[in-house]
């Protein structure tokens, strides 16, 4: 059995994510191999899925990757269920005049079935509207069904299905309203599971519990379709160099793609915490992702040792690559309602804005840095509350076309072999990954 079922919403804040999980949690509880997917450029949401099933959740996003990439992707990791949680609203996706990397955009290419989430709590005849809408906004909208959520009373989840029974729309779950079941959340979305195993047991009690209210015999039924053809496997060159990465509570936006790619380029990957530990591992590269160093800025600006060792790393020359919470944590401090002294391997200081920078990034290089060299075209996205200001001399390797970046439209400041940007990229296809560890290795070779 090969089954492709697409979780999307009306609109964010939905609950999406809620009845992904319990969907997940149901069919491997059921004993269903099952393969959590993401679509669009999301690190929280699919650390949520992975903890209720146990497989990492794979991105989808057309935009980021191409279609031919992500058909690849999808194809990679074959299961019993794909369980494939949308992004925003169904059709929303780069802009709005065209469907490209919606969820809808996804479920077409992917040929899935799409159970369309809707948020009952203030509604109930309307929902029937508001289905129907979906369900006709595109001739094929492949929208084979609803759950209703957040559902408040027996009554009013008989108002909603009569209703939606009158259109001709099948109702495959009604998830009843309960508070103590939402998980915890803050400004960037949910807390990310990886933060602490009390977010991670919630996200399996609340998912599970959800699931004893879908029709999970019905959406398989729905959702079955041909056995995708598995990817071939990619070469792997054999390991090379080595790339410490640091993941902890306050490091964990990494795609798993980025840390494979690395990997299948001759890369070992070794995990480290800024949080707990006293030291960089020894390595020939260093890789900080996104997080929540905001957070915890305290703790993390309480661990001098490993603040000196990243400086120490960065000025030393071994090639570097931060991401957004990863420039946070290299410049001289972070600044909310106090100064959190951090590794100032670079000179910036990042401050706690209170504005949201949500957008696609594209763009070319224009200084050879730790992933690329001109002319090289990327594209990427971008997803803070801060602002990071950089020193007048600072020289930055991306010129955008699309996207904030750092300062007027650059992104990516560069300094020995550090490239250190707002800005995330996905590396598989890219050649990214490639450019990186080739880097690497010639560093090592030198013997720093």
């Amino acid at each position: 059995m090969n089954a492709r079922i697409v979780v999307a919403g009306a609109s964010s804040g939905s609950g999406k994510t809620s009845v992904a999980c319990a969907v997940a949690s149901g069919l491997a509880r059921r004993g269903y191999s099952v393969q959590p997917f993401k679509v669009g450029p999301d690190y929280i949401d699919p650390g949520h899925l992975r903890a209720v099933c146990g497989r990492d959740a794979l991105n989808l996003d057309a935009w980021l990757m191409g279609e031919e990439e992500l058909l690849r992707a999808f194809s990679s990791r074959p299961a019993d269920a794909a369980v494939i949680e949308g992004v925003m609203g169904y059709y929303d996706g780069a802009s709005g005049r065209g469907d490209l990397a919606s969820t809808y955009h996804v479920a077409s290419l992917l040929g899935a079935c799409v159970v369309l989430v809707l948020d009952a709590s203030g509604a109930a005849r309307s929902l029937a509207a508001t289905a129907t809408g979906f369900a006709r906004f595109r001739p094929d909208s492949r929208v084979r069904g609803v759950v209703l959520n957040r559902v408040k009373s027996a009554r009013h989840e008989r108002m909603c299905r009569e209703a939606l029974e009158e259109a001709g729309v099948e109702v495959l779950g009604a998830v009843p309203h309960d508070p103590a079941a939402s998980l915890p959340s803050r400004h960037l979305g949910l807390v990310p599971a990886r933060e602490s195993e009390a977010v991670a047991r919630k996200a399996r009690e609340s998912a599970r519990a959800a699931s004893e209210f879908l029709d999970l015999d019905r959406m398989l039924e729905l959702a079955r379709a041909p056995p995708a053809e598995p990817a071939p496997e990619p070469p792997r060159a054999p390991e090379k160099c080595t790339v410490a990465v640091a993941l902890d509570a306050s490091f964990n936006f990494y795609y798993p793609a980025n840390l494979e790619e690395l990997r299948r380029c001759g890369a070992r990957t070794v995990f480290f915490s800024p949080l707990s530990d006293g030291r960089v591992p020894d390595c020939d590269g260093l890789y900080i992702g996104g997080g929540f160093p905001e957070v915890m800025a305290e703790r993390l600006s309480e661990n001098a040792s490993m603040l000196s060792s990243v400086k120490k790393a960065v000025q030393g020359g071994a090639p570097s690559y931060a991401e957004c919470g990863g420039l946070m944590y290299l410049a001289r401090s972070i600044r909310d309602e106090k100064r959190h002294a951090m590794a100032g391997a670079i000179d910036a200081e990042s401050r706690m804005t209170g504005k949201l920078t949500l957008n696609y990034t594209e763009g070319r290089v224009v200084r050879d840095c730790a992933v690329s060299a001109p002319p090289a075209r990327f594209r990427g996205h971008e997803f803070h509350y801060s602002r990071t200001d950089a020193g007048p001399d600072a020289r930055m390797a991306y010129e955008l076309s699309a996207g904030q970046g750092i300062r007027d439209g650059r992104d990516g400041i560069v300094q020995d072999g550090l490239l250190a940007s707002y800005g995330h990229l996905y590396f598989g296809g890219g050649g990214f990954a490639a450019e990186f560890v080739k880097r690497c290795v010639k560093s090592s070779c030198k013997g720093r």
